[in-house]
């Protein structure tokens, strides 16, 4: 046996061994797919183990995020800063090597990967980054954004739809760093593909624009290498077929079971003995040791040589340089002066303040880069004078998803896990359903995305209760680590985006409104405390409306002639249960228990600021089509019927 297949045989034992001491985990990818990452690593993968946040280096996604054990095995073996303890507390509680991979917790993770499709998809989005960073500086004599994304997929990835999404942008863009090695094994947790997944996958990346190699035999470290090189001259994305066996070596090959349980020790010796190792756990022997410490040698040269690239720019575009660097470490500043904030007069929806106020940041924010999944124009979110980003044009500052809300999620993810670069995601809040599980990753991830979720009521009317949202804010809500602000007119909402734009490890989430909302007197430009008294009771407190977005100006309407009556807007419920209870109390005193919540959406939630004693005013049935006041009428959402409600209550 050569030196080389003794170290995919390694890789795939060490795998095992995880799997075995944990008695959980997945060896059916690792056994099979050991090759292929074996191949990247060692001679296309330019990374510096020694700095693995080097901002020009190849990122390496593991879509399969099952396999992780296959991960934990090259990271160990390249010197990413695993022992070989961390490799025996995998899947254990506050190990460095989790079930699934996790950005942020293991050095050289460059993305949480679980759910499949989401890694590819994510890496669609650092593949874009890498262009638009390059447009911005790279100059004809030096390139100082110029690496490659690679990404390990296995069929649960590409039967997920989000994949399919994600990869017909790429081919449309033509990402031509963009590098995908699919580990073809026909074989699911059910049993074979074929019951389910009979396509063609080549055909279909080729019709999505991208260019397709096949390796027959997984195990040809030359064959894999060969087609790895072709791909990287690519004028387009490329996804490179690796033909694998499940459990390959193992008595479980080909099969099922080899997916998603461990071996067992009879066979895992057996596996042992066809691999030509000793049956020792956690073997790894001199020879194979002093090889993978050559081939980390051998990378870092690499790395070091690249880097001089970098110096050179640094010395011949010392502005330029600082720029770049200062991208990836933006400090917060206030976007917006003073002035602006009180500059909005005549009444305005929400999302058309948001407009003026977007372009307005990103004017002197050229980091800025994001758009819609094509409803640009009605989220109000177009950069004017500013072009659409394209295959043709990486200077455009304009992003379409196109009808692709699933992978404009994860590709915004990904363009912030690339750093360098603070984006936008802009939809109707109604179909940020399509985005639940980006949203969710993103706050797993502590990663600063932005939704410009539009079209937030039962005011978007005439398209009726398919697009008018009822449960969504209530969803979006209940997400951990997300900040949710549905601002009720200019001032707020102008605060809104500069929160949001300031962000560094929060997804925040805006609701805006498509009807016009006056601007009003007393709304407040400081909404990092949540909620704040926007209407005095007059006399001694005896009722409090808390409304929301919309439904603020409503409730000052309603609220207007009636005595000891406190109205309190609160754009954002994450943001208030965070202050002291000190600061809740004086919003929200204790003994005051008639209580209203005032907002046109679902009432879920509500009931721990109201109480059981309170009221919500709320929409727990589906929306109605209709002209938009004529829907509000149709569901009590009336300044006299809420005047109605709070004398009662």
């Amino acid at each position: 046996m050569n030196i080389e297949n003794k170290a995919v045989n390694t890789i795939r034992m060490l795998s095992v061994d995880q799997i075995e001491s944990a008695n959980s985990g997945h060896p059916g990818l690792p056994l099979g797919a050991a090759p292929m990452a074996y191949a990247l690593f060692k001679n296309h993968l330019v990374r510096d183990s020694k700095d693995l946040d080097w901002k020009n280096r190849d990122r390496f996604i593991l879509s399969a995020g099952h396999g992780s054990a296959l991960l934990y095995s090259l990271f160990y073996l390249f010197d990413y800063g695993l022992s070989l303890d961390d490799l025996k507390n995998f899947r254990q509680l506050d190990s460095k090597t989790p079930g699934h991979p996790e950005y942020n917790h293991t050095r050289g993770v460059e993305a949480t990967t679980g759910p499949l499709g989401q890694g590819i998809s994510m890496a669609v989005g650092m593949a874009l980054a890498e262009e638009k960073l390059a447009a911005l500086y790279n100059k004809d004599d030096l390139k100082l954004v110029d690496h490659y994304t690679y990404a390990l997929v296995g069929d649960g990835c590409l039967m997920e739809g989000i994949s399919n999404e994600a990869s017909s942008l790429a081919g449309t863009l033509k990402l031509s760093k963009l590098i995908v090695l699919y580990d073809s094994n026909k074989i699911s947790i059910e049993g074979s593909t074929d019951l389910a997944f009979s396509e063609d996958v080549r055909k279909r990346y080729e019709a999505l624009g991208w260019d397709t190699f096949l390796v027959e035999d997984g195990n040809n470290l030359d064959e894999i290498n060969e087609k790895i090189a072709e791909a990287k001259k690519s004028e387009r994305p490329a996804l490179i077929e690796v033909k694998t066996k499940i459990g390959y070596g193992s008595p479980r090959e080909d099969s099922a079971k080899a997916h998603g349980e461990p071996l067992g020790k009879e066979n895992r010796k057996s596996t042992r003995e066809f691999f030509g190792l000793p049956d020792q756990d956690f073997y790894v022997a001199d020879d194979v040791r002093d090889h993978f410490k050559k081939i980390v040698e051998e990378n870092t040269k690499k790395a070091t040589e690249k880097k001089k690239i970098e110096e050179e720019y640094a010395k011949k575009y010392p502005k330029e340089y600082e720029d770049y660097k200062a991208a990836f470490s933006p400090e917060k500043k206030e976007l917006l002066e003073d002035s602006y904030y009180d500059s909005f007069e005549k009444d305005m929806a929400t999302r058309s303040v948001s407009g003026e106020v977007l372009n307005k940041i990103a004017k002197d924010n050229i980091h800025i880069f994001g758009g819609s999944a094509d409803l640009g124009p009605s989220n109000k979110t177009m950069l004017k004078g500013e072009e659409y980003f394209s295959a043709e044009n990486r200077s455009g500052r304009n992003l379409t998803f196109g009808v692709r809300e699933n992978a404009m999620g994860a590709i915004t993810n990904g363009i912030l896990l690339h750093g360098g670069l603070k984006t936008y995601a802009a939809t109707f809040l109604v179909f940020s359903d399509y985005l639940k599980p980006t949203i969710r990753l993103a706050a797993l991830m502590n990663l600063p995305n932005v939704y410009i979720f539009t079209h937030d009521s039962i005011g978007v009317g005439e398209d009726g209760p398919t697009h008018e949202p009822i449960e969504h804010l209530a969803m979006l809500r209940s997400i951990p680590g997300v900040i949710v602000l549905r601002p009720a007119d200019g001032r707020e909402t102008a605060a809104a985006l500069n929160l949001a734009f300031n962000s560094k490890s929060t997804p925040v989430i805006l609701a805006l409104s498509r009807q016009n909302l006056p601007q009003l007197e007393n709304s407040s430009r400081d909404i990092m405390k949540g909620a704040y008294i926007i209407k005095e009771e007059e006399g001694e407190l005896e009722k409090i409306v808390i409304a929301t977005g919309s439904e603020v100006s409503l409730a000052l309407e309603a609220a207007k002639n009636l005595k000891g009556v406190r109205v309190v807007s609160m754009p954002s419920m994450e943001l208030f249960d965070g202050q002291s209870s000190e600061y809740k109390e004086k919003i929200l005193p204790s003994n005051i228990t008639k209580r209203i919540s005032l907002e046109a959406l679902s009432s879920f939630g509500w009931h721990k600021y109201i109480g059981m004693k309170g009221m919500a005013i709320s929409i727990d049935t589906f929306g109605a089509s209709g002209k938009g006041s004529e829907v509000f009428e149709r569901f009590g959402f009336t300044a006299e019927n809420i005047k109605r409600k709070i004398e009662e209550l």
